[in-house]
């Protein structure tokens, strides 16, 4: 394409594709357009915060994108692979050489009597907007309860507590199944302290959702003014609408440069891709580091070179407990979660310099795109991958 402008589509203005977009503008003849359907970036690492009031998790565009993205609020409704097309909610089309397919995560279908219609999700703008205005309008006093036990499930029942609610947090199983012991107990002293009441165990299970109540598989019914779902996360259809292939969540299949399976012209980043079938946590983390390895792959297409394979490495999970405490989990590359812990305020004062420092990193690409690589590799991906290929049975049962 020597002497071509060679335009590249980036559907997702989350984490991973504004990081992709900005890298993209690395080289001059390389055109990028990014669609969103928000005219905002979304900071959804403060999405709890945002429904508790302490913080309205946006940030203008203008601030972390590349001046040489184009951005268009619009949405996304069929890729046309053959065509080198998307069609577009506001009506139209947009045409692309390369596609990056970085449309991120949202709440899953519950599936759960009653849970759609009276439980409140957390996974979007929206839904917090949404959620701010139903909680205001409780009385102070009145029984929150949020259901699921993950980070995003701990981190809200803290914030709302935090600022004087009465909060119930329904695990469903255990109290961060993500977290060393260690750091599940810091969590749970924490919450304690806060009044948090914290159930968890195999009767935690939400077997249905009223409109005052939250019914659990032991037969308890807990009293709920407002219930905040926050148990599990889906991904949009987009890619199995337009007949690309996806894993049973619906992330689209990539091989490990990120390259859809279907086609050379389709790259995947962040929450929904599924690279080997073996997909990263989703995350930020993760998403920030599987972004600009997206255009990297882009970038060597066009140069008609070889893209290099991932390299994501993690390295802690942070998780605020309030304006005044954190526990910080370190972790190993893997994301296996190590003993050492850090809590209180030294943790929270690095949750927050965490929360900050994403939209200056955002900023910086922009600036200087494909300056930085700070990314570590995950040696043992590959070693299961490797396995998996000579057929281990331990490594085919490795859950993806």
């Amino acid at each position: 394409m020597s002497g071509e402008q060679t335009e590249v589509l980036v559907i997702g203005g989350g984490y991973a594709g504004v990081m992709a977009a900005n890298r993209l503008t690395r080289r001059a003849d390389v055109n990028v357009t990014l669609v969103n359907p928000r005219p905002e970036f979304v900071e959804r690492i403060r999405l709890h915060q945002l429904v508790a009031g302490t913080d309205d998790a946006v940030v203008e565009y203008r601030k972390v994108l590349g001046e040489r993205v184009r951005l268009v609020v619009d949405t996304v409704t069929r890729i046309d692979t053959a065509g080198r097309a998307v069609t577009l909610a506001g009506g139209g089309t947009a045409r692309y050489d390369y596609l990056v397919y970085a449309v991120g995560s949202g709440s899953a279908d519950p599936r759960v009597p009653g849970a759609a219609e009276f439980a409140h999700p957390l996974a979007t703008l929206e839904e917090a907007r949404r959620l701010r205005p139903a909680l205001d309008a409780a009385p102070s006093g009145a029984p929150v309860t949020v259901v699921g036990g993950g980070t995003t499930g701990i981190e809200t029942a803290a914030e709302l507590a935090a600022g004087g609610r009465a909060v119930t947090l329904v695990c469903g199983g255990a109290l961060g199944p993500s977290l060393h012991p260690r750091g599940r107990r810091a969590v749970a002293g924490r919450l304690a302290a806060l009044g948090v009441t914290v159930v968890e165990g195999p009767g935690a299970k939400v077997t249905a959702v009223t409109r005052e109540t939250v019914r659990l598989a032991d037969g308890r019914e807990l009293p709920s003014a407002v219930t905040v779902w926050t148990a599990g996360f889906g991904v949009p259809d987009l890619a199995a609408r337009s007949g690309l292939s996806t894993d049973a969540l619906g992330r689209l299949l990539t091989d490990e440069t990120l390259t859809s399976v279907d086609d050379v012209r389709v790259i995947a980043a962040g929450d929904s891709a599924a690279p080997s079938d073996l997909p990263l946590r989703m995350s930020c983390q993760a998403a920030a580091q599987t972004g600009p390895q997206a255009a990297e792959t882009v970038l060597s297409r066009i140069a008609g070179e070889r893209p290099a394979t991932i390299e994501v490495g993690f390295v802690a999970q942070c998780v605020s407990l309030g304006r005044r405490d954190a526990v910080l989990q370190f972790a190993a590359k893997d994301d296996t979660p190590r003993k050492y812990v850090l809590r209180g305020r030294p943790a929270a004062k690095v949750k927050e310099l965490i929360c900050r420092s994403v939209p200056w990193q955002l900023a910086y690409e922009a600036r200087k795109p494909g300056v930085r690589t700070w990314w570590t590799k995950d040696p043992k991906r590959q070693e299961l991958l490797r396995a998996r290929a000579a057929g281990d049975p331990a490594a085919a049962a490795q859950p993806a």
